[in-house]
C-alpha cells in the first residue's frame, strides 16, 4: 500500500493542535450520501438526512464532491485556522475565496468538469456565492439537527487524546488514531490509496489533526501550503451517534459493580453528559447522576465542562476493567 509520511522535528509537534471544522462534516457528509453502502455507520442519519434534504438546493456541492474521492478542491477542503471554526466563518470564507486560487484547484481535476464546476472556473465570484448559499441550506437541513452532540463526540475525542499524550508523548496520541495511521520515531505514517510520498514539515507549521464524524471509516490528509497541513479522522464512538446500539455489559463486572453502573461504563466508549446517558439507557436523569458520581469517586470516570455541558469519561482503571488482559 502506498505509504503518506511526514517527519517531524521538535517544532513540529509544538505546534501540532487540535480543531473542529463544521465544512468538513459538509464534505465528508456528501460522500456519505453518495455511497452510503460504504459507511454503514451512517445509516440511520442517511435516511433522515434524504428527507431533511427533499427540496434543498445543493447541485453545485453535489458536483464538486465526485466519487470515487480521488480530490476535493482545497478552498472546499481548507484546515480550520482556529480550534473552533463555525459554519457562518467557513461559509463567509468559501464565499470571499480568491478566484485565481478557486480557478487553480479546479485545473487540478484530471477528468471532464461537470457543467456547473465548469461555470465556477469561468466564473469564480457568482459560483462561489451559490455555493457558500447551498453548503449552509445542506448543513440547517442535514447537519445542524445534529451538530450539538457531534460537537460533544469531538470535544471528547480531542479530550482524550489530550489525555494520551500528556501521559505517553507523541506515540500516545498517535496510537490508535486509526488503523491506516503509525507514528516511529519522529514520523507520521499514513496509509493511502494512490499517494507514495516521504515529505518533511518545515519546523514552522506542525499538524492539525480534525476529528470528524462522517470521516468514518476513513482517514484524509489536507495539504495546501503555506497553511498547517491537516489530518482529517473518525473519533472514537461515531456509531453512538445516530442509534441505540445495545450495548453489551460485561457480566462480571456487573457482578461487581452492579448492572446499572456497569452499564453506565459500557455506554461511555465515549464520552457523553448525563442527558445523553439517560436516553440512550432509558434511566432517569437524576439516577445516571447518582451512579456517575459514585463511578468517579472510586476514580473509574473523570469530568470535563465544555461550556454548559460536563462531560464523563473512563479514567485509565476503568478501561482496564472494561478491557481486561
Amino acid at each position: 500500500m502506498p505509504v503518506l509520511t511526514w517527519e517531524f522535528s521538535a517544532q513540529d509537534l509544538a505546534r501540532t493542535r487540535f480543531a473542529r471544522s463544521p465544512l468538513s462534516e459538509v464534505v465528508t457528509s456528501v460522500e456519505v450520501l453518495k455511497d452510503p453502502g460504504r459507511q454503514a455507520a451512517h445509516l440511520p442519519w442517511v435516511r433522515q438526512a434524504r428527507q431533511r434534504l427533499a427540496g434543498v438546493r445543493w447541485e453545485l456541492l453535489s458536483a464538486l464532491i465526485r466519487l470515487p474521492t480521488v480530490y476535493v478542491a482545497d478552498f472546499l477542503t481548507p484546515v480550520p485556522p482556529g480550534p473552533d471554526e463555525t459554519i457562518e466563518r467557513q461559509t463567509a470564507a468559501l464565499a470571499a475565496a480568491d478566484p485565481a486560487a478557486v480557478r487553480r484547484d479546479l485545473a487540478r481535476i484530471d477528468s471532464e468538469l461537470h457543467p456547473l464546476v465548469a461555470e465556477l472556473a469561468r466564473d469564480p465570484e457568482p459560483g462561489l456565492a451559490r455555493l457558500a448559499a447551498e453548503v449552509r441550506a445542506y448543513w440547517d437541513a442535514a447537519i445542524a439537527p445534529h451538530w450539538p452532540r457531534m460537537q460533544r463526540l469531538t470535544e471528547g475525542e480531542i479530550l482524550r487524546r489530550a489525555r494520551q499524550m500528556s501521559a505517553g508523548g507523541p506515540a500516545a496520541l498517535f496510537a490508535d488514531l486509526h488503523p491506516l495511521v503509525s507514528w516511529e520515531r519522529d514520523t507520521l505514517r499514513i496509509g493511502h490509496s494512490r499517494i507514495d510520498v516521504h515529505r518533511r514539515l518545515d519546523g514552522a507549521r506542525g499538524l492539525v489533526l480534525v476529528p470528524t464524524v462522517f470521516a468514518w471509516p476513513g482517514v484524509f490528509s489536507q495539504q495546501n501550503p503555506p497553511w498547517q497541513p491537516g489530518l482529517v479522522y473518525p473519533p472514537r464512538g461515531v456509531a453512538t451517534l445516530w442509534e441505540a446500539t445495545g450495548t453489551p455489559v460485561p457480566e462480571g463486572l456487573a457482578r461487581v459493580l452492579g448492572r446499572t453502573r456497569a452499564l453506565l461504563l459500557a455506554e461511555l466508549d465515549s464520552p457523553a453528559s448525563t442527558t445523553e446517558l439517560a436516553a440512550r439507557t432509558g434511566l432517569s436523569a437524576p439516577n445516571v447522576s447518582h451512579h456517575l458520581s459514585a463511578l468517579h469517586d472510586a476514580g473509574l470516570l473523570a469530568r470535563h465542562r465544555t461550556g454548559r455541558t460536563v462531560l464523563y469519561l473512563r479514567t485509565e482503571a476503568a478501561e482496564l476493567l472494561m478491557h481486561p488482559q
